[in-house]
């Protein structure tokens, strides 16, 4: 499959969103949360006046003019935060895009990205149970915590 990675331009900052729900890991049987799920606070730190800070960075992914995946990141007291310097990780794709690569390419992208603007590292959390684990840690990010459900990953350029 053809795709393009690009910068996500200011007007398409809205769909971050749409790709925060898209984020939201639902184990196989289990039915997903009602969309306005998104609007809680904890939630919300993730796309909230997005672009507003200088570590606001957001890519995505391109099939045939439609926006099918994006990777974007802040330094935000999330559940994954390490310090602040350190930005937090989102990343989503439409499930049909899924497992072909391309979170892969946005992911490796984002960092490229990351390092061009003097930042030595990343984190996420990430559901154990998620198969994206292995692709993140395969990528080079390492489990530095986890708790009962999660871990915290950390990727560092110096590892690299």
């Amino acid at each position: 499959m053809e795709y393009t990675i690009r910068e996500m331009t200011v007007m398409e900052y809205p769909l971050l969103n749409e790709f925060l729900y898209e984020a939201i890991f639902i184990p196989d049987g289990i039915k997903p949360p009602p969309k306005n799920i998104i609007a809680s606070p904890e939630l919300q730190i993730y796309v909230d006046r997005f672009g507003a800070s200088k570590a606001d960075f957001a890519l995505v992914a391109e099939v045939e003019q439609k926006i099918v995946g994006a990777v974007w990141v802040r330094i935000i007291h999330d559940y994954g935060h390490i310090d602040d310097e350190t930005p937090s990780l989102a990343i989503s794709l439409y499930k049909e895009y899924r497992g072909q690569g391309i979170g892969t390419d946005m992911m490796k992208e984002m960092l490229s990205l990351l390092k061009t603007h003097g930042y030595k590292s990343v984190s996420l959390s990430v559901q154990k149970a998620n198969y994206a684990a292995e692709m993140y840690q395969k990528i080079g990010f390492d489990i530095i915590r986890e708790n009962k459900e999660e871990w915290i990953m950390l990727w560092q350029e110096n590892r690299h």
